[in-house]
């Protein structure tokens, strides 16, 4: 993040604009629409600034910037043609420790103004961190579109009510379901056809309802690319009061989740402090009797491999009720990525799914079918049983040299795709770390063509050769 956004109180603060031409007015009618005292430097104004000074608006001094014109600013905007005057305006702020901004200079700012979306008290602000201020006014104007004006309106109203709800709801988390559903029920359809006494009685009978029920929504976050998630899904995660998340869910699906919501991890993984899912399920239940909103996280899709059932079972039984967010499984989302199709006409007429946690004292896998030719099998959490899957798709007449795949952190910036044969299945896994996805079938092939996102490594024989070579 190059820049912290921020929103400054100006009002009756000393803002200084040195420069009198057209650039400069816009920069001293932005800071007079947020309250400063504005006081311009220039020897000559063009006829708006003239008329500002007229209304006892902006105050003037018909000179030349001298340092000393900043003793006493709170912030500075240089908007002259003249370089060497706005270089000097940056040194001099800068000595002084006044923020500073030289327009269409991003070097000389300390601070940069961004594209605004007025609703107020709303405002919405975009900014490219001056790198691409045309394509920052671009996204203002898309949601300059989507954000009605009445929202400004319906945000005061709302202000002028926050003291009369919290003496009749007492509890934070009961409040913000208050407002949510305030903000998108009847009291924002009446805010938007411009009946403000019937809105306002409707926030009145909204406290007068009984307490939220605590919910929960079982959520599938995907295989780690943030923008795969499902619109209902972002929708839900920015509701949330508390969010219990898995090991397999990524930082960036993490940083969407709603800022002030609880986090509690719950996840599984060799080596580190593991939940017992007794105890996420109990927890789940605590929270949702709480009256909270309960997002349950999970990597991939809940119903492949996540024991999302198991959970809801619970929920069934203390009679709470849940929603489920589908995800894309790893199985889809990793192969895609790789440039790997789960099934062609020419290789593979079916695609099978099964999990690597195997125990080869009790292995109950139908390893004829698996071994069959002619279909993708695809292996979640193959990793450590990558060698008894190795010899028991060789012993049930799978051929050594099927092409195989191993997908490290699919569809993630740091995904790695290291690709060979079965036969070297085991010595491939050595180089992989979890969480990794095996994929095992003649489509592995298509990925030479197919391939399109991150790292793909040689196989074990390829490297072999180059070595020699």
């Amino acid at each position: 993040m190059d820049y912290l956004p921020i929103f400054a109180d100006l009002k009756r603060r000393p803002c200084l604009v040195v420069g009198g031409g057209d650039v400069a007015w816009r920069k001293a009618r932005m800071l007079l629409k947020a309250g400063a005292d504005v006081r311009v430097i220039a020897p000559v104004l063009n006829q708006a600034f003239q008329q500002a000074i007229e209304q006892q608006q902006v105050s003037h001094v018909a000179d030349e910037f001298e340092p000393s014109h900043l003793d006493g600013i709170f912030l500075a905007i240089a908007a002259t043609d003249r370089k060497a005057v706005n270089a000097l305006v940056y040194q001099s702020a800068n000595q002084r420790q006044v923020l500073v901004n030289v327009v269409d200079d991003t070097q000389r700012c300390s601070f940069i103004i961004p594209s605004i979306i007025d609703r107020s008290p709303i405002l919405v602000a975009v900014s490219s961190s001056g790198k691409a201020p045309v394509l920052a006014r671009l996204i203002r104007e898309k949601l300059e579109a989507l954000l009605p004006q009445h929202l400004g309106r319906m945000a005061t109203l709302a202000g002028n009510f926050r003291a009369r709800l919290a003496k009749t709801v007492t509890s934070f988390s009961a409040r913000r379901q208050f407002w949510e559903q305030a903000f998108d029920g009847r009291f924002a359809e009446l805010v938007a056809s411009g009946q403000e006494q019937d809105a306002k009685q409707e926030l009145i009978n909204l406290t007068q309802s009984t307490s939220p029920q605590g919910q929960v929504a079982l959520i599938g976050s995907g295989p780690g690319d943030a923008g795969l998630l499902t619109l209902r899904a972002l929708q839900l995660m920015q509701q949330a009061d508390v969010v219990l998340y898995d090991y397999l869910v990524s930082d960036e699906v993490m940083d969407l989740v709603r800022r002030d919501a609880e986090l509690v991890c719950v996840g599984k993984k060799a080596g580190f402090h593991s939940v017992p899912q007794e105890e996420t399920n109990q927890l789940i239940v605590n929270y949702a009797q709480q009256g909270k909103r309960v997002v349950r996280l999970k990597g991939g899709d809940p119903f492949v491999f996540g024991r999302g059932a198991e959970e809801l079972e619970v929920l069934f039984d203390a009679n709470i009720p849940f929603q489920v967010v589908p995800g894309i499984t790893a199985a889809a989302g990793a192969t895609a990525y790789a440039g790997i199709p789960l099934t062609h006409r020419d290789y593979a007429q079916t695609a099978m799914f099964v999990t690597g946690h195997l125990k080869a004292e009790s292995d109950q896998m139908d390893w004829s079918t698996l071994a069959r030719g002619k279909q993708t099998l695809v292996i979640y959490m193959g990793l450590m049983k990558s060698g008894h899957i190795q010899q028991q798709l060789l012993t049930h007449g799978r051929s050594g040299d099927t092409p195989i795949a191993i997908i490290e952190r699919g569809t993630q910036k740091n995904q790695k795709v290291i690709k060979g044969q079965l036969s070297e299945l085991e010595q491939l896994a050595k180089n992989a770390e979890s969480p990794s996805l095996i994929v095992i079938g003649e489509v592995v092939n298509l990925s030479e063509k197919l391939h399109w996102f991150g790292k793909q490594e040689q196989s074990l024989q390829q490297s072999a050769v180059v070595k020699l070579a």
